[in-house]
């Protein structure tokens, strides 16, 4: 989403860092191509102002002007207010009570359902027994998508009898938890396309209800600054205490998604970054901001690879690697480790320094890259994997016929295998060179 975004302001922020001393002149051409850059990507006209002031006055009036390393100074105030914008409100994710109730809201079609799926299952690895509640009378679709959802990640479905009453639907979901000794009751409500005051008044009740602890606002990223309103009229009818953005992942310009805590006064607490029920992000905004300006984000990267990379296999990979005896067999099983990580785009927005290189990753996946290495690899038998020197032509058109790809296509990976074996052996025979120097100090 923050694509555009990102590589303005980085191109941006570069001119300043590319010099050694920097002038008042040249902050406030870069201010007003920030300005810019904001307020094409949606974010509202105050906060860009705000913001705009708050940065120039810090790195105006911190006296650093003119000296070495100054555009890297101004590039970390930027990044710092970036945070404060980002991070308005307690963000902590509360769960106290027995059962604790979570409510989620929001318009229809913003993600309530899934975003519900989504939260039952982070809250399983926190070690809680999740209940879903469908209280959602008005499209008997949302309880079978709900259902559907809940069979998947095996956790319980509260649904109610045509005709039961919101509140009442909620209570009976209580009920239900305290019998099936669940921990949380996530109510999924219903939405309307637009606001009104039925839609708010049915909230209301079932808040009074069953007193949640967390009554999260489910809003669309991609709806620009109409995501703000819809957060002001919900927080004036129950006592909002978060916001979840879904479609982070879209290709909107995602200004909204960055001005809708400033102006909202609700904190942003998840992020949807996908559709998979595993698409769920607890939200940091030093994380966000870093990835926006290419810094990368490391921290969610590590968090990523623990939840699909098995340990024993990272070890093996690592004795591998060193001793470079790194197979093709070993490429095509890193490839299947990646995609479980999400889009590959966002993996690599995460790597410091390789930011600007995210769109073209995407790209490439996009156009199949990476389904045609995959489809390479697996039409070779197990031995020519694990030596590809025997790749005479016969076997490679062979494998070009049998993956559906052509032979310039195979060549081409051989190539960049055997290139990467040829780099990973000059690393491990620099560690040997290294070892036995220190062996010959002792």
């Amino acid at each position: 989403m923050f694509d555009a975004l990102s590589d303005r302001l980085r191109r941006t922020l570069s001119s300043l860092t590319g010099r050694g001393r920097i002038s008042e002149a040249d902050v406030d051409a870069a201010m007003r191509e920030i300005r810019l850059t904001l307020l094409e990507a949606d974010v509202s006209f105050r906060v860009v102002k705000d913001f705009i002031a708050r940065v120039r006055e810090q790195a105006v009036g911190a006296d650093i002007l003119g000296g070495l390393g100054a555009g890297q100074q101004v590039v970390k105030i930027v990044h710092d207010e970036l945070v404060a914008l980002l991070g308005v409100g307690d963000r902590t994710f509360h769960l106290q009570g027995n059962p604790a109730v979570i409510v989620l809201v929001g318009l229809q079609g913003s993600g309530k359902t899934t975003s519900a799926a989504k939260l039952a299952r982070f809250i399983v690895k926190q070690g809680r027994r999740p209940l879903l509640v469908a209280a959602d009378p008005y499209r008997p679709a949302a309880a079978d998508q709900l259902e559907a959802l809940g069979r998947a990640l095996e956790i319980p479905v509260h649904r109610a009898p045509a005709g039961t009453s919101v509140p009442d639907i909620a209570r009976g979901g209580l009920e239900a938890a305290r019998r099936l000794v669940r921990d949380t009751v996530i109510v999924d409500t219903a939405g309307r396309l637009t606001m009104d005051d039925v839609l708010m008044a049915e909230i209301g009740a079932l808040n009074a209800a069953v007193h949640p602890v967390e009554t999260l606002l489910v809003v669309d990223a991609m709806t620009g600054q109409e995501s703000v309103t819809v957060a002001r009229a919900f927080a004036a009818a129950v006592p909002v205490t978060g916001l979840v953005l879904t479609k982070i992942d879209g290709d909107a310009r995602g200004g909204a998604a960055l001005s809708i805590a400033s102006v909202s006064g609700i904190p942003v607490k998840f992020l949807g970054t996908g559709e998979k029920s595993d698409a769920l992000e607890v939200f940091h905004p030093d994380r966000l901001a870093g990835r926006i300006l290419g810094m990368g984000d490391v921290l969610t990267l590590v968090e990523r690879a623990q939840e699909v990379v098995d340990v024993a296999q990272a070890q093996k990979l690592e004795a591998k690697l060193r001793k470079a005896e790194f197979t093709l067999e070993d490429m095509l099983e890193q490839l299947q480790q990646v995609q479980k990580m999400g889009p590959i785009g966002q993996i690599v927005s995460m790597i410091p320094g390789l930011g600007g290189m995210a769109k073209e990753a995407q790209d490439a996946v996009d156009r199949g890259d990476m389904k045609r290495t995959e489809a390479i690899i697996r039409s070779m038998n197990p031995r020519e994997r694990r030596d590809p020197a025997i790749l005479n032509a016969s076997r490679r058109r062979r494998i070009a016929a049998g993956s559906g790809t052509n032979l310039t296509d195979v060549n081409r990976l051989v190539k960049q295998f055997g290139e990467m074996q040829r780099v990973m052996k000059q690393l491990s025979g620099m560690r040997g060179k290294g070892a036995a120097a220190l062996l010959g100090r002792r």
